[in-house]
């Protein structure tokens, strides 16, 4: 199983790269979530197409976007519980923030707002941050985070550079 995620694209509209990235390494997952920051609500539609398309509300998105979304949001794919949140607090707390407000009990949280990928264990709990697809704060270039679930539900993350 494969599982799409990004997260700050900070786009006021799809644009031809985002269209391109889409069709790449989105389309084809069989889960696809985004950490907030889509921003607007066009954005949020272009992503629905995506038959299994979910996402939590940002800091940054539109408010008419919280009749939509939450700033947690969980997930049952396959038989993994997944948190997806935007993030919140100074850079170096909000990994550490969202693994409290989900807990033990989820086997993946994913969240944003740093800007900076993280593939780590946060108070016992796996934690994925994609970085930004547009712009990172960080080495790293723009990129969506690809998670491998083999049959024993095992993860393997690997960041896919988009430019």
């Amino acid at each position: 199983m494969k599982i799409a995620v990004i997260s700050d694209t900070h786009l006021r509209e799809p644009d031809q790269r985002l269209t391109e990235v889409f069709n790449k390494y989105l389309a084809n997952a069989d889960l696809l979530l985004h950490c907030g920051d889509m921003t607007t609500f066009s954005m949020w539609q272009f992503f629905c197409q995506h038959p299994n398309f979910h996402a939590a509300l940002g800091n940054c998105d539109e408010w008419a976007l919280s009749d939509y979304l939450q700033p947690l949001e969980s997930v049952n794919f396959h038989g993994l519980r997944i948190g997806i949140a935007h993030g919140w607090g100074s850079r170096s707390q909000v990994s550490l923030n969202v693994a409290q407000s989900f807990g033990l009990e989820y086997d993946l949280v994913c969240y944003g707002h740093t800007h900076i990928q993280d593939w780590s264990i946060v108070s016992g709990v796996q934690m994925l941050n994609p970085g930004s697809l547009t712009s990172t704060r960080d080495e790293h270039p723009p990129c969506v985070a690809i998670v491998e679930v083999d049959n024993e539900q095992n993860m393997e993350c690997s960041f896919v550079p988009v430019d």
